[in-house]
């Protein structure tokens, strides 16, 4: 591992990111590696990276579309946070918790922190919207209008598409006397209406849900059928470019509903139109101990996630006091948890902009390029590649490299090959048309032995892995549901196959899931191996997941909850004693989070010793780098860019002897004691030296690459005057592409060409 220290890389700092939270008071020289003032809180490390995923919306040396679609992204992750993260706090305090984290908070404390920090952050995003990134799409001719912007010529041509197209679909739902407070979905759009009989009427409260199934950017040109001046389009002739632009033009679905609401509320007066959204609790949970079956546990967490609490209300910030009161009393929801929104309620439409004609507004497009490898192997000549698997290990690198060409290869290869005895996977999310898991009864169907774990309890995936399950079982395959007390997260795949020489083990381990579309955005990282001890340690995994035996001795994988934290906790500390040692000392670790207060011990113990320690931490990071006397030897870097990083690498130097780790775990109190985790050794000297090039380019990223100080807050790198500017992302494309295109070369150079 190269020895250049990112820390003293010269930066232009963009403005920074605030702190996680403010620090309480602590004195270096005095405090103990346990005190809570050493450790940054888990909630807000998380909303601190979401705002560095806004961020990306802000940067206006993105392009258009790509800001867009970071508006959507950071919509998504605050929905899911509040889900997931908001809704559990509000359980502890519903149950009277008032445990401590590992930080010194109580669960109101923490509460109390996230909708604050939240509000600021949704403030934020609304600014952008309206200040930023919607002017500047309609200065490149992509207009979003307010509805007062259109002409009378489209507005009758909105009319008339909402009479026929969006009418028919809305229910309006009252609350009166007569009639119980209409059932609000979760995350669903809707339109609060207030209406009444006569000027001297009572004020009557409707809901109108938006429809999910109709677009919510509406295209003016489509619709219409009218260009930009309002005039028929078939009326006038325009250029390729001029018609082009005059299609550019949108304008909300929810507008286009207020605005004809005479013909849903036909001899009433509309006196008043606001919009709102709920999101409700998903922390909901069965006791799997008393449920009939797994199946039947989730699905009824399914049914009772649809019912539960109501975490926040995001309202138009005019709506009336008399509709906010209204909701906030029906809905249980306190002031906190009321979030007034000064731009548009909900911005994953903004998605839909990618699919606009202007390739000019998106980064270029990016095709995963063939493995150099595997560049050549077909599902229907399995000897050619298990040969090559055998003659090498394989580490292939998603999205740089294709998924259909590796992972999916090495499965249809399998699925074919009259040879292979047995496939087994795990599967924690998949797609709802996942070739894997066709690949996987195609298998079955030619007498293979097929069994796959799929875990019913990841989280928002539970109903689509039902359906596979289902399927699975159809079609005669051993499943299983996943292990009382313990989440499967392993990304595992074993081939058994008979050859000449006895039955030979190829396994597959892997950082990401087995799902092709995730595999086109989320970098991950997988190693194909022949090497029997690794496919023993498979073997031994999957009697697990399907019989009753729990091993708890593993030749050469590191398996949580059995063997890892152990592991990782005694890699980390012989570190330390080469420091101590005078020998050379370095930790590498690439992970999503650091959040296990033991590993942050560890860390600033081996800190103090005198180890060098990069932590690339995509999101949450309870470590606080940097403080004198505690951790001066270690920085955190986050990397947000056009891919997720997702991929996990652990580089532990031991005086020369190096060794590297990649796999599904992160250092997370839940992966290492409340999951089943695999990471597996990289042994072989070629693929070492492609991890090194990974870490070592995400480390000299000086674009978007953030880093993280004592306080927990972050600043973005910027190249100096005169430095060249390093995207690590782009750098992995472009290796990926010359390694590919190496490749080409040298197969036309033995075909004869």
């Amino acid at each position: 591992m190269a020895s250049e220290d990112p820390r003293e890389t010269a930066r232009a700092r963009t403005p920074s990111i605030a702190p996680a939270d403010a620090p309480d008071a602590f004195d270096a020289d005095d405090a103990s590696v346990s005190d809570a003032a050493w450790y940054l809180n888990r909630e807000l490390g998380e909303l601190s990276f979401h705002h560095r995923v806004l961020h990306e919306a802000l940067d206006d040396e993105n392009p258009l579309a790509e800001r867009a679609k970071f508006l959507a992204i950071f919509t998504g992750n605050l929905d899911e946070f509040f889900m997931k993260r908001v809704g559990g706090l509000k359980q502890q305090i519903d149950a009277g918790v008032t445990e401590l984290s590992p930080d010194g908070k109580t669960p109101n404390e923490q509460w109390r922190a996230v909708l604050s920090r939240a509000d600021g952050l949704l403030e934020e995003q609304d600014r952008c919207y309206r200040e930023r990134v919607r002017p500047a799409l309609a200065d490149a001719g992509v207009r979003i209008l307010d509805y007062g912007d259109l002409t009378a010529a489209e507005r009758r041509g909105l009319r008339s598409y909402f009479e026929a197209s969006v009418l028919p679909t809305l229910t309006p739902l009252r609350f009166d006397p007569a009639a119980s407070f209409p059932f609000i979905s979760n995350l669903s759009l809707s339109v609060a209406v207030l209406t009444r009989d006569n000027p001297e009427g009572d004020v009557r409260f409707s809901r109108v849900k938006v429809p999910p199934n109709r677009p919510r950017l509406v295209s003016v040109a489509d619709v219409t059928g009218t260009d930009a001046a309002g005039v028929d389009a078939a009326d006038v002739e325009a250029t390729p470019a001029e018609s082009a632009a005059d299609s550019h033009r949108f304008v909300y679905v929810e507008d286009v509903i207020c605005a004809n609401l005479d013909l849903l509320f036909p001899n009433v007066e509309v006196v008043d139109t606001s919009l709102f959204r709920v999101t409700r609790n998903a922390e909901v949970r069965r006791n799997e101990e008393v449920a009939e079956g797994l199946v039947d546990s989730i699905e009824d967490v399914l049914r009772q996630r649809r019912f539960a609490t109501v975490v926040r209300l995001e309202l138009d910030a005019d709506a009336p006091a008399f509709v906010r009161d209204l909701l906030v009393e029906h809905l249980d929801v306190s002031d906190e948890e009321v979030y007034e929104r000064r731009g548009r309620i909900d911005y994953r439409c903004l998605f839909d902009l990618a699919a606009v004609d202007r390739p000019d507004l998106r980064l270029p497009e990016w095709t995963p390029q063939p493995h150099p490898r595997l560049a050549d192997s077909d599902p229907d000549r399995p000897d050619e590649l298990f040969a090559e698997i055998r003659s090498g290990d394989v580490l292939v690198h998603h999205p740089y490299h294709s998924f259909a060409g590796t992972v999916q290869t090495f499965l249809a290869a399998a699925a074919n090959d009259p040879k292979v005895l047995a496939i087994k996977a795990t599967i924690y999310r998949t797609a709802p048309d996942s070739s894997v898991i066709n690949t996987l009864i195609d298998a079955a169907s030619r007498e293979k032995q097929v069994a796959v774990m799929v875990e019913l309890k990841a989280r928002f995936d539970e109903e689509n892995n039902l359906r596979w399950v289902k399927r699975l079982e159809e079609e005669g395959i051993h499943v299983a549901y996943g292990t009382l007390g313990l989440k499967t997260h392993t990304k595992t795949a074993l081939v058994v196959r008979e050859e000449a020489d006895g039955v030979q083990l190829y396994s597959h381990v892997a950082t990401g899931n087995y799902h092709s579309e995730t595999a086109k955005t989320y970098t991950d990282l997988g190693l194909l191996t022949a090497d029997r001890d690794v496919g023993r340690d498979l073997v031994k995994l999957f009697n697990f997941f399907t019989g009753h035996a729990r091993h708890t001795e593993y030749e050469k994988l590191l398996v949580a909850p059995e063997t890892m934290r152990e592991a990782f906790v005694r890699l980390v500390r012989r570190e330390a004693d080469h420091a101590r040692a005078g020998r050379d000392a370095r930790i590498v670790a690439k992970m999503n989070s650091l959040e296990d207060p033991q590993m942050v011990r560890e860390l600033y113990e081996a800190s103090q010793a005198g180890v060098d320690i990069d932590l690339v931490v995509r999101g949450i990071c309870r470590l606080r780098p940097g403080v004198p006397g505690l951790s001066e030897t270690v920085s955190v870097s986050s990397v947000v860019g056009r891919f997720l990083e997702h991929s996990r690498i652990f580089y532990f130097h031991n005086a020369g002897d190096s060794e590297y780790y990649i796999g599904s775990a992160d250092w997370m109190t839940r992966n290492l004691d409340r999951r089943v985790e695999a990471v597996a050794p990289v042994e072989d000297e070629l693929l070492r030296h492609e991890l090194d090039a990974i870490l070592q380019t995400l480390l000299a990223d000086n674009r978007k690459r953030w880093v993280m100080d004592a306080d927990g807050g972050y600043e973005r790198l910027r190249p100096d005057d005169g430095e060249e500017e390093l995207v690590a992302q782009d750098v992995l494309m472009s290796l990926a592409r010359a390694d590919a295109e190496h490749a080409a070369r040298r197969q036309t150079v033995s075909d004869g060409w």
